[in-house]
């Protein structure tokens, strides 16, 4: 009978082809995969995540698992030897035994994604991998207002991208959609129970557009209503987003 083990999981998206594993590229799935096949001598250990993220998208707080055949004496010192070896752009933080039955997708009851934007002209080099520049200047007042009209349940159908995969159910839930503004930093911090595919990303390119003026927080409700994806919508660039923490 196999042990089940759940992971914490920060990565700098940069360099990897988002989480999944795909054939000849760089993943960070991959990357975990691969090492914890080493280490435990196990032909093949699978890395089940609570999501995938895209190419160039970061993380603070992936939740993972994965079954070993054996268990493992120490989980700390594994813990230790798994960071050793991995680039310093992934970092297991957390390790644990849990029971069979946590999935770590299936066991999640909503997630936190954060957005970061740079509204100025000259980005610092240190934040330039990890914010999207936006130098025209941004209504936040506008964009929470928009933020506010997309608390709720609704058809976030709008708001995704094609996957050209059939999805039966697009309707999610936001609990919360704060706009934060500290000098040239704008953080939008969205909490649901549930994300379709590139639709934070969707929600802030639509807030970005908003913030400059050229729609109106209302339009909003028009998108919600249309019910399908609008050249209105776009989709902001991977690198300003953050899976922030998984709620289980």
């Amino acid at each position: 009978m196999s042990t089940r083990y759940k992971i914490k999981v920060a990565y700098d998206g940069t360099n990897y082809s988002g989480w999944q594993v795909q054939p000849h590229h760089r993943t960070v799935q991959g990357e975990l995969e691969r090492l914890l096949a080493e280490m435990t001598s196990q032909k093949h250990v699978r890395v089940e995540s609570s999501g995938r993220t895209d190419a160039g998208v970061h993380a603070r707080a992936q939740m993972a698992h994965f079954d070993l055949k054996e268990p493992l004496k120490d989980p700390k010192y594994f813990q230790r030897g798994l960071n050793a070896q991995l680039d310093r752009d992934i970092r297991v933080s957390a390790f644990e035994k849990v029971s069979s039955d946590f999935h770590a997708r299936f066991s999640a009851v909503g997630k936190e994604y954060r957005y970061f934007i740079y509204n100025g002209l000259i980005v610092p080099p240190t934040k330039r991998l990890y914010r999207l520049q936006e130098g025209r200047p941004l209504d936040v007042d506008r964009m929470r207002a928009a933020a506010a009209l997309l608390v709720g349940e609704h058809d976030f159908a709008p708001f995704a991208a094609n996957r050209r995969v059939a999805i039966k159910d697009t309707v999610r839930t936001i609990h919360a959609f704060h706009v934060r503004k500290h000098g040239a930093d704008i953080t939008l911090e969205v909490q649901g129970n549930g994300f379709l595919y590139k639709m934070v990303r969707g929600l802030a390119g639509f807030l970005i557009h908003v913030g400059m003026g050229r729609l109106d927080p209302e339009a909003a409700i028009d998108i919600l209503e249309h019910g399908k994806r609008t050249a209105v919508v776009q989709t902001a660039q991977p690198h300003g987003l953050f899976l922030w923490k998984v709620f289980y």
